[in-house]
């Protein structure tokens, strides 16, 4: 039988999941929520072929439809207790990063996720990627040694939404966007002990509302010793999106240009070959893939909730250190 699954959001990013929750046999999207009834709509329309039921209150969806899923892609600054509510409902949870703007309202969504025993996954795609996978599995076999860095930059440049541009919404271009790359310095390098940061609104101030800093630089310490350095602008290239990192460990060192995409280099023995890794893997569908397979198998995911809320942690040390000046310990 398939999994019933709603979206919560209708707009931006739930294209995506729709899409592919759309094509998939395992699933059926039956309901779809958002403040704008005729967002719901189009996407029943587009996604659900007409037959789903179309909501303006998620409360009312959740508690009717009676859900195995429910994907909730909604700005950061919109997050009420749509989590909360799902999981009372026992309905398993996709939830877009960031989770929240604040901890308090993220640690409220981990209880209840732990408290119902639902599944949870958070849009953290770039750990599904080839690439990303390959090296974890070398880190995790010895194969990379010892890591002591990773080096990461976002590159782009656009207005993006107006909310977006807020801080107050958003929380700024490290908190919304600029998450995934500091989420893969956690996923490499562990938990951080301290971090340092400075950050600017150099070429937008004159945009009217764009309170969020458009660069930035951070420096983080991580408890094995290990330090990270994550770049950002929004200053960039005009409709190019930029994301690549580095990751240098004893026994290699790896230059990913996304996260399907990696050269590694072997550092102790000069005879091995260069490798290259690369790979055309969805990989958001590939996130919706892990999440349906936990339903179905009684397993867990690969980025639980928790996972969200100590990237989010992360971020919010990295600007608060930019913007007080000092540095952030944990």
């Amino acid at each position: 039988m398939a999994l019933r699954a709603g979206i919560i959001g209708c707009g931006g990013i739930a294209n995506t999941h729709a899409n592919n929750l759309s094509k998939n046999k395992d699933v059926a999207l039956v309901a779809f929520c958002d403040v704008i009834k005729s967002s719901g709509e189009n996407f029943n329309q587009k996604y659900g072929g007409g037959k789903g039921t179309v909501y303006e209150d998620y409360a009312e969806m959740l508690e009717k439809e009676k859900l195995d899923l429910v994907y909730i892609c909604l700005p950061p600054f919109a997050h009420k207790d749509e989590v909360e509510v799902a999981a009372e409902n026992g309905t398993n949870v996709f939830i877009e990063k960031p989770i929240a703007l604040d901890v308090a309202v993220a640690k409220r969504m981990v209880d209840a996720v732990n408290k119902y025993s639902v599944k949870s996954q958070v849009g953290f795609m770039y750990r599904f990627g080839t690439a990303v996978e390959t090296v974890k599995s070398m880190q995790e076999s010895g194969g990379l040694g010892p890591v002591s860095l990773f080096m990461g930059r976002y590159f782009c440049n656009s207005l993006h939404s107006p909310w977006w541009r807020e801080k107050e919404k958003s929380g700024g271009q490290i908190v919304e966007q600029i998450i995934h790359v500091y989420d893969l310095a956690r996923y490499f390098l562990g938990e951080p002990v301290s971090v340092i940061a400075q950050l600017d609104n150099l070429f937008h101030k004159d945009v009217e509302r764009y309170t969020a800093e458009d660069v930035s630089a951070s420096v983080i310490k991580f408890d094995s010793g290990a330090l990270a350095s994550v770049v950002a602008t929004n200053t960039a290239i005009p409709g190019k999106w930029i994301s690549d990192w580095h990751l240098v460990g004893k026994n290699a060192t790896v230059y990913f240009s996304g996260a399907n995409d990696a050269e590694v280099i072997r550092t102790n023995d000069p005879w091995l070959p260069q490798e290259k890794l690369t790979s055309q893997k969805d990989i958001y569908n590939a996130e919706t893939l892990d999440l349906i397979n936990a339903v179905k198998n009684n397993t867990s995911t690969r980025v639980p909730i928790i996972e969200g809320l100590k990237s989010l942690e992360l971020v919010l040390a990295a600007r608060s250190a930019g913007e007080e000046k000092r540095i952030v310990t944990f």
